[in-house]
């Protein structure tokens, strides 16, 4: 499987919850933060109004994960769950022995994982970019941000269920 330079990698399933999230953002979500917003400045002097600065904050907060998501799900690359043959890819959960110590993390996008507290790390951070393509019972070099190189082993590599 190719890198995916244009967009994230997503399951059907993380697509399709982050576009529902994304509806429901745009449509009841800022509705609901536009009358918190209107009922707190009616209270008077929004210097001293917390409820107004609450929303306000609330509101930005909100907006920034709209234009996030639109962002991902514009340019996401969805597809099916890997295969189960070993390959180190997208959406793949890798256990990998790292100078002696065994790490397990999901290869992708953080939104595939959305409520779990698996590791992300994604096919462009320098340990993605080393390990994508190998396969089970490889050992590749990789070469860290602060330049020394540790041999990496593959051991194992499953499709991510959520």
């Amino acid at each position: 499987m190719s890198s995916q330079p244009n967009g994230a990698w997503l399951t059907q399933d993380a697509y399709d919850r982050l576009a529902k999230e994304l509806e429901e953002l745009e449509g009841p979500g800022r509705a609901e933060v536009a009358e918190r917003i209107a009922a707190a400045r009616d209270e008077g002097d929004l210097k001293e109004n917390g409820g107004y600065h609450a929303a306000r904050e609330e509101q930005g907060m909100m907006e920034a994960r709209i234009a996030d998501l639109q962002r991902l799900l514009k340019n996401a690359v969805v597809g099916e769950a890997p295969k189960d043959d070993g390959v180190v890819e997208p959406g793949m959960v890798v256990t990998i022995s790292l100078a002696g110590k065994e790490r397990t993390f999901l290869l992708g996008n953080r939104e595939i994982a959305d409520g779990d507290d698996l590791e992300v790390y994604s096919t462009e951070s320098p340990l993605g970019a080393a390990i994508h393509g190998s396969s089970v019972g490889q050992t590749i070099d990789y070469t860290a941000p602060n330049g020394k190189s540790f041999p990496v082993e593959i051991l194992k590599a499953k499709p991510y269920k959520s």
